[in-house]
């Protein structure tokens, strides 16, 4: 049986303690240190250095690094960490986003740790920055940690993750937000994409819209996105609206803090806008800003000329100086939902597996306003 790499990690630290090559209350090499030497995450690092704690064979001084217990050879502990008082070992769940850096992550990932910790779980937060192969690296180093479950926020693409369909197929808890499996049952909580971007378009269509764009990134094995340019394709056929595949722009770049590609895309934007100048509205399914900043780049009035709505708020947008009409999403209410049915689902293996929809709320602000343009 394979011994997990963290497990290897502690024997070499505990056999240095014991074979007296690092001396008592001397400070041992640090996360990054040992992460380097066994080419491993710091994750891992932790995981096993965390152990360590608890069995009193190092302790820790914050933000000086962790040093060897004197209770290898039958001493007290210079240094007790709240941890060590705990005679139960705190249980772990894994929460994998791709970037900590929004209102709606902050809201999610906030609500989730409280719901855990309310239940006696603790948290750990890992980011993936967009990479599938980082989001598989991490999922390998929490399973080897011993994580009770998963909370993950997938990565957007065409392919979902081998590791994450092999976890569900094998019944390992874990919940996925944002997105679910087509034609596998997972669990998973979502906000109601469709019917969210449906309430949009049918906001900009009573105020007179016929010729609306929808502007996002590649939406193909992204169920997010691709129910919410459902939900749009709904609303026009519902109002007798024919669908024009000219208004519809589905293949930005993912620009999350990225100069270079915000200024690819909202060039690609106003090569749209020059292409459809009848267009009067935007269903901006995301990135929502880019759409806004290039339009008012372009010269357009927004919304006289152009009205424009996103899918998903921003902070402080009500201070922008066109603060963007929107669908909101509730981040508190999926992180509590999310973390309730990972608690469920290890509490009971067994279950059904469940899709939750979170309703979304459209927001009026200055962005729209009624079409000028009279219909041919």
């Amino acid at each position: 049986m394979r011994i997990p790499l963290y497990k290897q990690i502690q024997k070499y630290i505990a056999d240095n303690i014991q074979q007296k090559r690092w001396a008592v209350n001397s400070k041992i090499p640090s996360e990054n240190e040992l992460a380097e030497q066994f080419n491993v995450s710091r994750i891992t690092i932790k995981k096993a250095l965390d152990d360590l704690v608890e069995e009193r064979i190092i302790y820790r001084i914050q933000g000086k690094g962790s040093f060897v217990a004197s209770n290898m050879e039958g001493e007290p502990s210079l240094y007790e960490t709240p941890s060590q008082t705990n005679h139960h070992r705190q249980k772990l769940i894994a929460c994998i986003t791709p970037r900590f850096n929004s209102e709606l992550a902050t809201a999610t990932f906030s609500q989730i740790e409280s719901t855990l910790a309310e239940q006696g779980y603790r948290m750990i937060l890992c980011q993936t920055h967009d990479s599938q192969k980082t989001e598989e690296q991490i999922l390998r180093d929490v399973l080897q940690m011993g994580v009770e479950g998963i909370i993950i926020y997938p990565v957007e693409g065409e392919a979902y993750n081998e590791e994450v369909l092999r976890l569900t197929l094998k019944d390992f808890p874990l919940v996925l937000i944002d997105r679910y499996f087509r034609g596998i049952e997972a669990n998973s909580v979502c906000s109601d994409n469709f019917s969210g971007s449906y309430e949009a378009i049918r906001h900009l269509i009573e105020l007179g819209h016929t010729r609306i764009g929808v502007v996002s990134t590649m939406h193909k094995g992204t169920t997010s996105i691709e129910d919410r340019i459902a939900g749009y394709e709904k609303a026009l056929t519902d109002a007798d609206i024919p669908i024009d595949h000219h208004l519809y722009l589905l293949n930005l770049q993912k620009s999350e803090e990225n100069v270079e590609k915000r200024e690819e895309n909202k060039k690609e934007i106003q090569t749209f806008l020059q292409k459809n100048p009848e267009m009067t509205a935007i269903f901006a399914v995301t990135p929502g800003l880019e759409v806004l900043e290039a339009a008012l780049e372009f010269a357009l009035q927004v919304p006289d000329d152009l009205s424009i709505i996103t899918f998903d708020d921003y902070s402080h947008s009500h201070l922008f100086s066109i603060p963007p009409s929107c669908v909101r999403q509730q981040g508190q209410k999926i992180g509590q939902e999310a973390a309730k049915l990972l608690i469920s689902a290890i509490e009971n293996p067994g279950q059904k597996r469940k899709k939750i929809l979170i309703p979304t709320k459209l927001v009026v602000r200055q962005s729209t306003a009624a079409c000028k343009v009279i219909p041919k």
